[in-house]
């Protein structure tokens, strides 16, 4: 390895804005997925060898919609079989939760977080900041289960079956991070929920306050009374929703993806209040860049984000897949490792 990760304390510092650290840190193994590489996959395999991971990631084991495992059948967000497996329709269009008269009998039988399974067995520490992985937050697993079209209509329709949802998706992830905390003695929670699209966010301002922002409060409390970060993964043009997600103490950020936002601006507005897990533009230069332009890219993003406080991690916008060259790839995490160790 060209270079140790920077110690647990040292993240937390640039998390809380105390001060940077001797580089940027530095996550793209989190978003970068070697068997999508097909025969390429040991030459990226060996290029993530090289470079450091400035974070542990303990991926917890999360129900699925349909499909439980042995040791616990009622391990799931709905309490029956697909009726329509095989069904093809798009992943946005497939409805679980056809009817909201079957939901009190969901409730019921909601998904035990006391799940022994749910978490998985505990890597040694090993100095690093320890980060556990959770999918789709709210919003995401609200559409998830009612599809996306439905979803959109609930928060006029039926109001107060969408608050109960997110209400005992509340308590289910306070739970998670409680024995997250214990069990595995977890520096952060990370939490995916897109609810930006490429040029607006998905729903009005006030949708946010009245449906998300209450709850997203309480699991972020919850994080911090177990002295852990929370981190929040959104795609697409979120900007509206920043000020709201500072006002509740949102630690983390990521992307702010290109193309969606004005970088500078948004760093210029927010970037000492929030820490910005800044995601690399896999939508184009990824994809259709050139090594060098990989690297001015990475320039520019320290450029744009860096602060002697910290408030900055540099990782990839979404994740690294086949239509990366091994070169680009390579090019990512040199330059990174380079021009982020410049700054002091």
């Amino acid at each position: 390895m060209i270079d140790k990760p920077i110690t647990r304390e040292e993240l937390i510092s640039v998390i809380e804005g105390k001060g940077a650290t001797y580089r940027v840190p530095s996550l793209f193994h989190f978003w970068v997925f070697p068997d999508e590489f097909g025969d390429r996959k040991q030459q990226v395999d060996n290029i993530l060898d090289m470079y450091p991971m400035d974070a542990q990631i303990i991926k917890l084991n999360m129900p699925e919609i349909f499909n439980a495992p042995k040791d616990d059948p009622e391990y799931r967000w709905v309490n029956y079989d697909d009726p329509n497996p095989g069904e093809n329709v798009g992943l946005d269009e497939k409805v679980a939760i056809k009817d909201w008269d079957v939901f009190d009998d969901i409730i019921r039988d909601f998904p035990n977080p006391e799940y022994v399974g749910l978490i998985p067995e505990c890597p040694p520490q090993d100095g690093r900041y320890r980060m556990s992985v959770v999918w789709n937050c709210f919003y995401e697993r609200h559409w998830k289960l009612r599809g996306m079209t439905n979803a959109l209509m609930d928060f006029y329709i039926y109001p107060d079956r969408v608050h109960q949802l997110y209400e005992k998706l509340t308590n289910f992830y306070c739970r998670v991070m409680e024995r997250a905390k214990d069990e595995l003695n977890i520096d952060g929670f990370f939490i995916s929920d897109d609810i930006g699209t490429q040029n607006a966010p998905f729903f009005p301002e006030q949708i946010f306050i009245d449906f998300l922002k209450p709850y997203y409060k309480r699991v972020i409390e919850k994080a911090h009374s177990l002295g852990m970060h929370f981190w929040l993964h959104s795609c697409g043009n979120i900007e509206m929703y920043l000020p709201h997600f500072i006002e509740i103490d949102l630690d983390v950020i990521h992307p702010i993806q290109k193309h969606t936002m004005d970088e500078k601006w948004i760093n210029d507005k927010y970037g000492k209040d929030i820490c910005i897990w800044a995601g690399f533009d896999v939508q184009q230069i990824i994809p259709w860049g050139t090594p060098e332009e990989v690297r001015e890219e990475v320039r520019y993003l320290i450029d744009t984000y860096y602060k002697k406080e910290g408030r900055l991690i540099l990782t990839a916008g979404n994740g690294v897949n086949g239509d990366c060259k091994v070169e680009s790839l390579k090019a990512l995490l040199d330059e990174t490792l380079v021009y982020g160790s410049s700054k002091n």
